[in-house]
């Protein structure tokens, strides 16, 4: 086990200079600053490697190379253990269409995103470096959205698993994936599925793998179509009971629940947790989660001025510690 970087160290990296690079040869991808005036920023990276990021606009090569690259980038410039089976979440990524990319393209990304894959519609699917993780927490799989990224599976294992759940289901899917999976093959045996006798994939998904934000909300919907809104309450608390630390999706889908069974006090309750969270991780707007809260237009702009570089030197000159600063600054 490689010893923990310091929250200090991490910071000072979160907090310097942007890493170049682009993604496939195509426009960076760009998330939107919680302002009112909608304005884009580029986010400072906290991963940069010391060696130069290729410009070519083909970053699909047969991954001899990006398998080794993400592995070290992770080891070296993340400062973190790679997780376990990672060449196999590349190769199987691969094998069902998308681009390998390398992992220093991260021009216009937020920070602490360690990319892994372009989907032919330009989504990334990546890896989360968390700069003040809890001992022993795994790098969470995550996709870059337009309103920051959502929580594909807490680990790579997780991931892998339900993708080839997924694939056993879906009769279109080739050898291709079972080829690819290699070492982690074992994770799943085709025609579990089947053989559980469960009643959906969603129910063998959160029984048999794990559990996923997708999954849990659509179960929560599902309560509330039916006309249940107390399992559906309790389904929406139990997401938001620490399930998927540091995110503040779960928070904002329960507020978002809350406000529909009539809830109103308890559904700003509920958004105004979400918005401690880095912006981020709340899977929508931050004027939508706001609203949600409560909050007034002053608000915003206090949150605005925040995250400006003038805010930041502010914080610091308050005696605030780099790592603190660099979190609220996410």
């Amino acid at each position: 086990m490689r010893p923990p970087v310091s929250r200090a160290a991490f910071a000072s990296v979160l907090m310097g200079p942007r890493a170049l690079g682009g993604v496939s040869g195509r426009r960076p991808l760009r998330l939107l600053l919680p302002c009112r005036s909608r304005r884009r920023r580029r986010c400072r990276h906290c991963l940069r490697s010391s060696k130069p990021v290729s410009s070519s606009p083909d970053m699909s090569c047969a991954s001899g190379v990006f398998l080794a690259d993400h592995a070290s980038f992770v080891k070296e410039i993340a400062a973190t253990d790679p997780p376990d089976h990672l060449n196999s979440l590349l190769n199987v990524l691969q094998a069902r269409g998308e681009k390998i990319v390398s992992p220093g393209a991260k021009r216009g990304l937020i920070p602490c995103v360690v990319p892994l894959s372009e989907s032919p519609a330009g989504n990334l699917t990546s890896l989360l470096r968390w700069p003040t993780a809890p001992t022993g927490m795994e790098m969470p799989v995550v996709e870059v959205r337009k309103h920051g990224l959502w929580l594909l599976a807490k680990n790579v294992k997780q991931y892998i698993h339900r993708i080839l759940v997924e694939a056993d289901i879906n009769a279109d899917t080739g050898d291709d994936l079972w080829a690819a999976v290699g070492e982690a093959g074992n994770l799943y045996a085709k025609g579990d599925f089947k053989e559980s006798q469960l009643p959906d994939l969603d129910v063998y998904l959160l029984k048999k793998v794990g559990l996923f934000p997708d999954v849990i909300e659509r179960k929560t919907l599902r309560h509330l179509e039916k006309g249940d809104n107390v399992s559906a309450l309790i389904t929406g608390e139990f997401y938001s009971r620490d399930q998927f630390p540091g995110f503040g999706r779960p928070f904002v889908f329960n507020a978002e629940i809350l406000k529909r069974v009539g809830r109103k006090s308890e559904a700003k309750d509920s958004a105004r947790v979400a918005l401690k969270s880095p912006w981020w991780t709340l899977g929508c707007s931050y004027e939508e989660a706001a609203e949600l809260a409560g909050w007034e237009d002053e608000q915003l702009e206090f949150i605005r001025e925040k995250v400006t570089e003038e805010g930041k030197r502010e914080d610091l000159k308050k005696g605030k510690a780099p790592e603190q600063v660099a979190d609220e600054s996410l």
